[in-house]
């Protein structure tokens, strides 16, 4: 059990001898099932103890086995030159018993999935010449440890699973020690193992039996004759698996995700266009016409959606029992500028794992990639965006700074007085936290690439951060405020009144309540207590009264709504409060006689923590050494000389936001073409969720020097 046990299965072999010691014996819970020895050996704890060896040939017998006291196993392990010799069962003669190893030929399988608990799940059938066809369930914390199957035919060799009965039938579960190795199932392809193990040994006899197994899979009948179509062989209603290559994606809401693919061939009907905004586009927002014509548009769907996710453009990709659906007109994320169309074909990957649907990323050594790269090279006029250039957007940093002709100017500039020569990343990430560091860099990628994702709301009292509530959230708290009916009397110490809204405000009466304190000529500096509103009527109303916060009916009293929602509204600015350091309540406002309202006033009057407008962001950033994870946050506002707070409420300041990301990062731009940044960047030790140090890095002293007129910029920011 425990550290003892995962160190075990990954250092023992078969025909090893092994010691165990510090156990305890216990009953079997599985002995009516297995027939095995009623009573278990049970190692766990500090006090228990197992030793691995391999006795030499002939055994000798002043051999000593190595012994590591404690949970781990030595790493002194005596071991023969001679390569462990492994029996296979063929699957015909599996019995219920202890683990076995086995090879088969897939004739089913299902990409892992996320299991109820933990794990991932992949399920599999396979069978031999023995025509005896098994049932086999994989359970892996990691992808990689999953059998890599890539379609029917393919040649799976198993080892460390457990035979056991299930409904008079045989069925093979992982156990400890349990490996895999897969083969391409076709006759005369290379005998080339897929495994994601570093070690595992593999000669001649299995040679024999990869050869053996495809030769007589060639000539059964329930392996398909063909396993993929491309596009220009898709017809409507069909169900089908496609090898491609992806371009670019972009995510459609929290259930779908778009990826643009192609795989050489026009498909012979016309396509359903998705648009969605170049500012969540992975990879190019536009491609020629000419590419535009073979490219199909995939939406994702379910549990897809997160292997979706992992997906970069460039990458080649099997997609299973994808759906061709004629007619379709129904778009997720549909834009207001988008006609709705008819009988064009969309292409949808439903949710479910049911007949082996799912996403399988291919290695660029497969025969099936090397296949499709020699059609996509054949399409005339592809100049634009071939194979290496792609693939440079997203692989690592060039080897070396002088093989790289930039001609972007530098496009920040370091404000710190510190002396300090700049290092390369790589020596960087060696140096002791608490530093300051200068580094010239490039912009590799960012998050988040929403940009309105970045702006959080950050408390300084109790130093926690918070994601700005979203309309909905918001519109809900004030719904559930109007629900309350009852009657509100004012405090003694306010005026009570109706102000008139703006034409275009439903004509309802609404309860309003004017601070004497407070109130004086000129609505710059009145305070208006609203009750009864929805949001979109508050926003009305802010437009033309500067300071209203809203209000709700509590015991017959006047209370502020939940923190959840704004507290004050000034013109399109909205100001939230700390739920855990607020103690709000509508009271005799002490600021009298003051020159100007503002939310700071505003705030200390209702007893409310006001939580400030930040920008928060995740940079990866590259050199020709490494790369390194850096924050943009307590410096974030002088960098882009934009005001959080202005961003949160004005369109220009979140175009300027957007501007300067797209030149340090074009969508679509290859490495050369994005600028060198000169960064200070201040490294500190921080906590991660586990309570582990670990060091971080955050951009300080440095500010974006914005790129002249003529400089490419994004004409249309979102």
């Amino acid at each position: 059990m425990g550290a003892l046990a995962k160190e075990f299965s990954q250092a023992v072999n078969q025909g090893d001898v092994v010691v165990a010691s510090g156990f305890t014996v216990g009953k079997s819970p599985t002995v009516n099932k297995d027939k095995l020895h009623p009573c278990n050996l049970l190692l766990s704890g500090d006090d228990a103890y197992i030793y691995v060896s391999r006795l030499p040939t002939p055994p000798d017998p002043g051999s000593q086995p190595a012994v590591k006291r404690g949970s781990a196993l030595s790493a002194q392990v005596s071991r023969t030159t001679k390569a462990p010799k492994y029996t296979y069962v063929r699957l015909g003669d599996l019995k219920a018993g202890p683990a076995v190893n086995v090879y088969g030929v897939v004739t089913f399988f299902k990409q892992p999935y996320k299991s109820r608990g933990t794990d991932f799940c992949s399920i599999l059938k396979i069978t031999d010449q023995s025509k005896k066809e098994i049932l086999c369930k994989v359970f892996c914390k990691k992808l990689e440890d999953h059998p890599n199957i890539f379609q029917i035919g393919d040649i799976v060799r198993l080892h460390g699973v457990k035979p056991h009965s299930y409904r008079n039938c045989i069925e093979l579960v992982k156990t400890f020690g349990f490996s895999a190795l897969t083969f391409d199932g076709v006759v005369g392809r290379p005998v080339e193992p897929r495994t994601s193990s570093r070690s595992f040994h593999f000669d001649q006899d299995d040679r024999r039996v990869v050869e053996e197994l495809r030769s007589w899979a060639s000539g059964q009948g329930f392996l398909p004759a063909v396993s993929t179509i491309t596009l220009s062989a898709v017809e409507p209603k069909q169900y089908f698996d496609l090898t491609c290559q992806l371009l670019a994606k972009a995510p459609i809401d929290t259930t779908c995700i778009l990826l643009r693919v192609w795989d050489g061939t026009r498909c012979p009907y016309k396509l359903l266009k998705v648009i969605v905004e170049p500012d969540v586009t992975e990879g190019p927002s536009s491609f020629s016409a000419e590419k535009e014509s073979v490219i199909a548009n995939i939406l994702i769907y379910d549990n897809h959606v997160e292997s979706a996710k992992q997906l970069k453009p460039g990458d080649f990709l099997r997609i299973y029992n994808l759906r061709a659906i004629p007619g379709s007109s129904k778009v997720p994320g549909l834009t207001s500028t988008q006609a709705v169309e008819v009988d064009h074909m969309a292409f949808h990957l439903h949710g479910g794992t049911a007949f082996g649907r799912g996403i399988r990323l291919l290695p660029e050594d497969s025969p099936e990639v090397q296949e499709l790269k020699r059609v996509i090279a054949a399409i005339p006029g592809d100049e634009e965006l071939s194979d290496s250039e792609m693939m440079e957007v997203w692989s690592t940093p060039p080897e070396s700074l002088d093989l790289v002709t930039v001609t972007v100017e530098c496009s920040t500039e370091r404000t710190c007085g510190h002396d300090v020569q700049p290092v390369m990343l790589s020596q960087l990430k060696r140096s002791e936290p608490g530093r300051v560091h200068h580094v010239r860099v490039q912009l590799r990628s960012y998050e988040p690439l929403r940009l309105h994702q970045a702006l959080k709301l950050y408390c300084s009292k109790c130093t926690t951060m918070r994601e700005v509530p979203d309309d909905e959230v918001v519109d809900g708290v004030f719904s559930e405020a109007s629900r309350d009916s009852g009657p509100c009397s004012p405090p003694t110490w306010a005026l009570s009144g109706q102000v008139d809204a703006p034409r275009d405000t439903p004509n309802r009466a609404l309860g309003v309540h004017l601070s004497t304190q407070l109130v004086s000529e000129g609505r710059s500096k009145e305070l208006v207590f609203l009750r009864g509103s929805t949001l979109e009527e508050t926003c009305h109303l802010a437009s033309t009264y500067q300071n209203i916060v809203p209000v709700r009916s509590s015991g017959g009293q006047m209370d502020l709504l939940d923190l959840s929602a704004p507290f004050l509204f000034r013109g399109r600015k909205r100001y939230y409060g700390c739920k855990r350091c607020s103690e709000a309540a509508v009271r005799e406002p002490c600021a009298v006689g003051v020159e100007l309202i503002d939310e700071k006033v505003v705030a200390e009057a209702l007893g409310v923590q006001l939580l400030q407008f930040v920008l928060l962001m995740k940079l990866e950033l590259q050199d020709s050494t490494d790369t390194l994870d850096v924050f943009l946050w307590r410096d974030a506002e002088n960098f882009f000389a934009v005001a959080a707070e202005d961003a949160a409420a004005s369109q220009e300041a979140q175009n300027s936001i957007h501007q300067a990301m797209n030149f340090l990062c074009p969508p679509g731009g290859s490495t050369g073409e994005r600028p060198w940044m000169d960064l200070c960047l201040a490294s500190y030790e921080a906590k991660d969720n586990g309570g582990q140090n670990q060091t971080c890095y955050q951009i300080c002293q440095t500010i974006f020097t914005r790129p002249p007129s003529s400089t490419r910029s994004n004409p249309n920011p979102a």
